[in-house]
């Protein structure tokens, strides 16, 4: 999965970490260990020998292009794995060899790994993500008053303001962080069947050492094994594609008001960064890129993960293997887009003063359902609506102000003063609950990050 080039732009070097070969196998490692100490503490084996088991658990010990190679004959990591360190072990201690993966099956000690990798990169998420719901929370209340065009089918609407577009993405995220506290505890579990998810090699100690090992781990011990029940792992891969499309939204908006025709809002700039290799001038939304990259690519990820659920029987032939990759490759690419969206969130640059000039491109238009409403009150809504109507296509042909327009028209200035037109007409004025949206969303954020 390491890719050199792309690393750095697409990957949270964190999460990367947890994801490399090292840290899959200390997730095994780490359940081998805690097995036998979880054995030793019900008395199924010696004391003695959870000493060097525990020695010969840590990933560094151990050559990992040889097991890449045995992995391909073996079928699963695990195997080799268990046979290296049992080799390891009985250099220094032969009897304690014998207890090595007692009464485990590969499954366990790989979906078990896998949890213990999970735990660790939902704490990066956890923190990204209270991370950025405080950006977003800071920048919505800084500009909770700015407008600026609203679009609707990429054309210009009534007027919305920057802080409303921000608390939209801080009320996604804050929901993000309550399904991610949610799921934690159905998700953080651990896996321990044997052969055939029975547990029958270790007769009646299978519970108590069930118990003491998901202790040993600190994580939480299912109903049963869930070799082929996959619920707990498609579940959060679908919450890491919840928040890919929900940055690839910021993303999206970002880059469309960042084009030159708007200009209105930025990345923050950085020396090299957002560059053309040809034309000197350009300043390429290139956080926003990994953000709509990552939403992209998502989809189809979780998909593979929903297509896996099926799986035969005690043990699945193909499915499993597809997961392996599939949801490390998911977290990988959701730390990266948090990343991008920390680095432009805090330091977004903004236009205000573009932000009101592109209100002025339609000459008033974008308010005219203002002035309809005003007018409704007094002459009804239908002959307002094509009074209205009939006002904006006059300004359209003439290529006058909708302002001028409406006051030259005598059924309008008979019930609209100029300075009620001149009201009506101020996008400050028109902003609905713009500033309510706002206050809500940054509310929710500190109620949940209390």
């Amino acid at each position: 999965m390491s890719n050199q080039l792309f690393d750095a732009y697409f990957t949270a070097p964190a999460m990367r970490a947890i994801f490399c070969d090292a840290g899959r196998v200390q997730g095994m490692l780490d359940f081998e260990a805690a097995l036998a100490r979880a054995e030793a503490r019900v008395g199924l084996i010696p004391a003695e020998a959870v000493g060097p088991i525990e020695a010969a658990c840590k990933a560094e010990l151990y050559d990992y292009p040889a097991l890449a190679q045995a992995i391909a004959t073996a079928g699963n990591s695990a195997i080799p794995l268990v046979k290296a360190l049992g080799k390891r072990i009985a250099t220094s201690n032969a009897e304690a060899e014998r207890y090595v993966h007692l009464g485990a099956t590969s499954q366990d000690a790989m979906d078990s790994g896998l949890v213990l990798q999970l735990r660790a990169a939902i704490e990066l998420i956890e923190s990204d993500l209270a991370n950025l719901g405080n950006a977003l929370a800071a920048q919505a209340e800084r500009h909770a008053d700015t407008p600026l065009p609203g679009r609707t089918w990429l054309q210009q609407a009534t007027p919305v303001t920057l802080g409303m577009k921000l608390a939209g993405v801080l009320g996604a995220i804050t929901r993000h962080r309550q399904r991610l506290s949610e799921l934690k505890p159905r998700l953080l579990c651990l896996q321990f069947g044997g052969a055939s998810g029975s547990l029958a090699a270790l007769g009646e100690q299978a519970w108590p050492v069930s118990e003491a090992l998901a202790d040993e781990l600190r994580l939480n011990l299912p109903e049963q094994p869930w070799h082929t029940q996959r619920d707990r792992l498609v579940e959060f891969a679908s919450l890491l594609g919840l928040i890919a499309g929900s940055l690839g939204k910021l993303g999206r908006d970002l880059s469309l008001l960042m084009q030159t025709e708007a200009g209105e809002v930025f990345e923050p700039s950085a020396p090299g960064k957002g560059g053309s290799s040809t034309m000197p001038h350009k300043r390429n939304p290139v956080g926003a890129a990994v953000l709509i990259g990552a939403a992209t690519r998502a989809p189809g990820l979780v998909a593979t993960m929903f297509a896996t659920m099926p799986q035969e029987h005690e043990r699945s032939l193909g499915l499993w293997h597809a997961e392996w990759e599939t949801l490390p490759e998911l977290c990988c690419l959701v730390s990266g887009a948090l990343q991008q969206a920390l680095l432009a969130v805090p330091g977004l640059g903004v236009d205000a003063a573009r932000m009101r000039a592109n209100l002025e491109l339609t000459q008033g238009l974008v308010l005219a359902e203002a002035v309809s409403i005003a007018l409704a009150q007094r002459i009804g809504r239908d002959a307002a609506h094509h009074l209205v109507e009939q006002c904006c296509r006059q300004a359209v042909q003439q290529g006058a102000h909708l302002r001028a327009v409406l006051g030259a028209n005598a059924e309008v200035s008979a019930e609209l003063s100029a300075a009620e037109l001149e009201r009506l007409l101020d996008p400050a004025h028109y902003l609905g609950q713009a500033r309510r949206w706002v206050q809500r969303a940054v509310a929710e954020h500190q109620q949940f990050s209390r």
